[in-house]
Formats: C-alpha cells, sequence, structure tokens
C-alpha cells in the first residue's frame, strides 16, 4: 500500500515537472513574441512601401498587360530586397547612424551630392506619384484632381509642419490595408493555377523596349532608393542595437514575403480578370476591375479608399524623409519643428517636393497609371547609385567591425547590384537604339 501511495507521488512530481517545464516554455515563447513585436515595425511598414500608389499601378499592369508571364520576377525581387533592406538595416543598428550620415562621412562631399541627387530626384519622382494616385483615388468619387489634389497637398504640409501627421497617419495606413482585398479577390476570380506554378518557375523575358520599360518598373517600385533610406533611420531612431538586431532581421524578412505575397495576389487578380478578357489598365477604374469578384459593384470604391489612403500617407513620408535625408547629408539643420530661418534646407526641401508633386499632378488630361509607372522606371534607373553606395559602407571593416557582409551574402547583393545595372543599360539602349537589341 505504502509502495502504491509512493508511486502515485512520484507520478505527481514528474507530471509537476512537465507541466513546470511547460509553462517555462510557453512564458519564453511569449516573450519572444513579445520581444519581435515590440522592435516589429522598420521592416514590415518599409517593405510594405512599396505597394503605394506606384506600386498598385505597376503590378496591375503587369498582370493585365502579360498575365501570369511575369510572376517568376517576384522570387528574385524577394531575395534581392530582402537583402538590401537587411544591409541597411544592419548598418543603423551597428552604427547607430543614417545612411545620408554614413554616406557624407565616408566618402566626402562628391560621392554625397551625386547620391543625394539621385535620392532627389527618384523621390521627387515618387512623391509625384503619390499626388497623381490621390487624383485617380478622388476622382473615382467624382471629385475633380484640380480640387482634391492642391487641398491634399496643402493639408499634408500643414500636418506634418505643424507636427501632427502621426495623429492621422494611422488612419491612412489602415485605410491602404485595403488592398489586402487583392488576395481575396485573387482566390474568387478563379485563376490557372497551374499556369501560376509554371509562371513563377519558368522565367521569360524579351529585349523589347515595352518588355523591360516593365521589367524595369517592378524593380523601381519594389526596391525604392527611398525604402533604403528610411529603413536604416527608423532603425535608428527605435534605438535598436547589435544585441537585439536578431529580431529586426526577422523583422525585414517578414515584411518582405509580406510585401512580395501582396504583389504576387495582385498580378494575379488582374491577370484573371483583365488579362483573361484582353482588358489594359489605363485608368484607376480599370484597376479597380480586379477587386470585382470580392466588392461587386463597389470595387471602385472600395480600390479608391485604399489608393487615397496609400498615397497620402506616402506623400507625407516620402518629401519628410528626403528633407532629412538632404539636411543631414548637407549638415544642415533639420526638424518639423523649427522655422523656415532656422532650417531653410530642411523646409525648403519639404514645400519644393510637396508643391512640385502637387503641381505636376494637376496637369489637365495627364496621364495618371503611365505617370506612376514611369516614375517606377526613374526609381529603376537611379537605384544602382544608392545600392553601390551601401555595399561600399556595409563592406567596410572600420565601419561595421564583425558585422560585415559574408562571402556568399556578398555575392547576392552584388549579383542583384550588377542585374539592375545592366537592366538600366539594356533599357536605356532600347530607348535610344530601338533596333539594336532585337535579336
Amino acid at each position: 500500500m505504502a509502495e502504491s501511495r509512493e508511486a502515485v507521488r512520484a507520478a505527481g512530481r514528474r507530471l509537476l515537472q512537465r507541466g513546470s517545464r511547460g509553462v517555462r516554455h510557453t512564458v519564453a515563447r511569449r516573450k519572444r513574441l513579445l520581444a519581435y513585436l515590440a522592435i516589429l515595425g522598420p521592416g514590415m511598414i518599409t517593405a510594405n512601401a512599396g505597394n503605394d500608389a506606384g506600386g498598385i499601378a505597376t503590378y496591375s499592369s503587369v498582370g493585365a498587360e502579360h498575365g501570369y508571364r511575369l510572376l517568376w520576377v517576384l522570387i528574385p525581387i524577394t531575395i534581392s530586397l530582402g537583402i538590401v533592406q537587411e544591409m541597411c538595416a544592419r548598418m543603423g543598428a551597428i552604427t547607430g547612424k543614417g545612411l545620408a550620415d554614413l554616406i557624407r562621412e565616408r566618402f566626402g562631399v562628391r560621392w554625397t551630392a551625386l547620391v543625394m541627387l539621385a535620392l532627389l530626384i527618384a523621390n521627387a519622382g515618387v512623391t509625384v506619384s503619390e499626388f497623381v494616385g490621390i487624383a485617380a483615388a478622388t476622382e473615382l468619387f467624382g471629385v475633380t484632381r484640380l480640387v482634391s489634389v492642391p487641398i491634399g497637398a496643402i493639408a499634408i504640409w500643414w500636418l506634418v509642419v505643424k507636427g501632427s501627421y502621426k495623429r492621422v497617419e494611422r488612419v491612412f495606413l489602415l485605410m491602404s490595408l485595403v488592398f489586402l482585398g487583392y488576395i481575396v479577390s485573387a482566390f474568387l476570380a478563379r485563376p490557372d493555377w497551374s499556369a501560376v506554378g509554371v509562371s513563377l518557375v519558368r522565367p521569360s523575358f524579351s529585349f523589347e523596349p515595352a518588355f523591360l520599360f516593365t521589367f524595369m518598373a517592378i524593380v523601381g517600385t519594389t526596391i525604392s532608393p527611398y525604402m533604403q533610406v528610411f529603413v536604416q533611420s527608423s532603425v535608428v531612431e527605435k534605438g535598436i542595437t547589435a544585441e537585439n538586431y536578431s529580431t529586426t532581421r526577422a523583422d525585414v524578412w517578414v515584411g518582405t514575403v509580406f510585401a512580395i505575397s501582396i504583389a504576387l495576389f495582385i498580378v494575379i487578380s488582374t491577370a484573371a480578370t483583365l488579362h483573361k478578357h484582353g482588358l489594359r489598365v489605363d485608368s484607376a477604374s480599370s484597376a479597380a476591375r480586379a477587386l470585382e469578384p470580392l466588392a461587386g459593384i463597389y470595387a471602385e470604391k472600395l480600390f479608391a479608399i485604399g489608393l487615397f489612403g496609400a498615397s497620402m500617407l506616402a506623400a507625407g513620408v516620402l518629401p519628410l524623409a528626403t528633407a532629412y535625408s538632404i539636411s543631414e547629408a548637407l549638415g544642415f539643420e533639420k526638424g518639423v519643428s523649427m522655422s523656415f530661418r532656422e532650417a531653410p534646407v530642411f523646409i525648403g526641401v519639404f514645400t519644393f517636393l510637396i508643391a512640385v508633386g502637387a503641381a505636376i499632378a494637376v496637369i489637365p488630361d495627364l496621364p495618371l497609371i503611365r505617370v506612376l509607372l514611369v516614375t517606377q522606371v526613374i526609381n529603376g534607373l537611379l537605384l544602382p547609385v544608392i545600392l553601390i553606395a551601401v555595399l561600399r559602407l556595409v563592406n567596410n571593416r572600420e565601419l561595421m567591425g564583425n558585422h560585415v557582409n559574408g562571402r556568399i551574402y556578398n555575392v547576392a547583393a552584388w549579383l542583384t547590384t550588377i542585374i539592375v545595372t545592366l537592366l538600366s543599360i539594356l533599357y536605356i539602349l532600347s530607348v535610344l537604339f530601338p533596333g539594336l537589341l532585337r535579336f
């Protein structure tokens, strides 16, 4: 009897020990999750910034014009975007400095001027595309761009300069989440999943100018130059260091995969709804048709809400990030709380980008979708300048110590830069000498 009671007690102790280990394991997992959520942001936000007005227009046009043919591009683009974003995030964590600061310190005035000029041109183009997105969205509600764009520009300038933009930023972010509807729409449209699978693994390429234009637009909207500046500055601002960087690395890759997944479903849904019927994306209204399997007659309104939110959000963040970078690189005072007299370059750059973006967007009979695509191509053409600067910095052992790129990682990073550069050259040649690359 005593032996039986002792056996029961022993079994009870074993169960308690197992339960204790289980509780400790659960607590540890929760702590890791909370740590991830606490740092979550720079990678996820930056990667998904590519799904703005220009991104939606680009991916919609890809699906409508080429069907599933270019889906394979999204696989190497995912790897390339993750690598580039991770390098910049790592530099921010290790050095505690933004990209513009490091370029000025390490490369001198000439290199800084070149990189900042490329960044200014690229970001000016993207800012234009955001105001074009505002115009396209409001016109779906029957509001002319001559009214909506100036009001939007003034509102953004006022919110940012007065330091209250953060209050409405979340609203715009929530509005842009409408584009998650493309995932549902893609399934409801019943695409040819076997063709999707084949296109993902079977590359196709052409030297035709129209094909290269689309290819460069994909690259430019996915790996935009401003994204590298933004993710590094965000990491620095959050105070992320080498000790807690592993969670941020995970954030970068999770954000990258999530963003490209959205792009994938935009292409699939437009291919299944527009390309299938020989329709092209030449307006916001046509781009909205891909949401019809989900929203029916409300597709246009749903698309307009998402496009407006994404465009307003980016139209505020982009000029602000550019003004910070240029002021930082050239050693000028910066800050939204400062007056024009205290920070003339900072306020001037921000105001200039807002004004130019709005002015171009209200031009009568402006082909909105075409402008969105062209700005993404400009991004792609200027991207090599930024990538070369990033690679030279991240491989500087004096700057990064033991956190420089490894051999395999470096090969992948340089391969990305070389391919983007070659694509830029091919596109320029195809435009200047149309018959040269036809073989």
